[in-house]
């Protein structure tokens, strides 16, 4: 293969790629069952979006733009907006406190047992390692009709986990009613589908990355 030749198709994949991640952030997200019109713009009570334990993947000392995603491990729209979401975190390390809040939606078969085994790593403070994980082999295990816990206990092991006490967490019914604190604060704050996205308690719908920058910029900025 030429030089040339290898140039132009870097340039036409990372077209693609762009092209990808506004399609994505430009097409509805999964909705749970049922679900309504959301309200963009309407402010939420900031104890809905953000509690003391909830994970923050960074965090800006000043507090002055928090970030806030609910997301589904096994939502496609999330998985392709992931590395968006990565990206901010580079661009605005330090500016930005960036917050994941887990919010299974019913119809993916897994996405409550991937939030219970990301919950069992945050256990052993592997929450962000665990969390990119997921999204990283998604298209492994996503869309399976039978329980990926093996897989996710293999993922547990492959980051270090104390495994013995990882499924001492799994097995604890506490560790499943986290997730779902997550979930019913999501649905109190009118969260219909994922990723759905606030910023300073503000429902926010971008359309594309650079939405999501003239947003953060904007709350940087006040």
């Amino acid at each position: 293969m030429t030089k040339n030749l290898k140039a132009t198709l870097t340039v036409v994949v990372v077209a693609v790629g762009v092209l990808a991640l506004l399609l994505v952030l430009n097409r509805p997200s999964t909705p749970e069952p049922a679900a309504q019109e959301s309200a963009t713009g309407r402010l939420v009570p900031a104890e809905l979006l953000v509690r003391e334990n909830s994970h923050r993947l960074s965090t800006a000392p000043d507090g002055r733009a928090t970030f806030v995603e609910f997301l589904d491990f096994e939502c496609a729209a999330c998985r392709a907006a992931y590395p968006a979401i990565e990206q901010l975190r580079t661009e605005y390390a330090g500016r930005v406190t960036f917050v994941a809040r887990y919010f299974p939606i019913s119809s993916h078969f897994n996405a409550e047992n991937a939030a219970v085994a990301v919950e069992a790593a945050a256990q052993q403070d592997r929450f962000e390692p665990m969390y990119q994980r997921m999204f990283e082999t998604q298209s492994t295990w996503g869309e399976r009709q039978v329980s990926q816990a093996p897989l996710f206990r293999q993922f547990a092991a492959e980051l270090g986990l104390d495994m013995a006490a990882y499924d001492r967490t799994i097995a604890d019914p506490a560790t499943l009613e986290r997730v779902r604190a997550d979930q019913r604060d999501g649905q109190a704050a009118g969260v219909q589908g994922t990723p759905t996205f606030f910023l300073n308690g503000e429902l926010i719908e971008p359309r594309s990355l650079d939405d999501l920058r003239a947003a953060l910029d904007s709350a940087l900025a006040r």
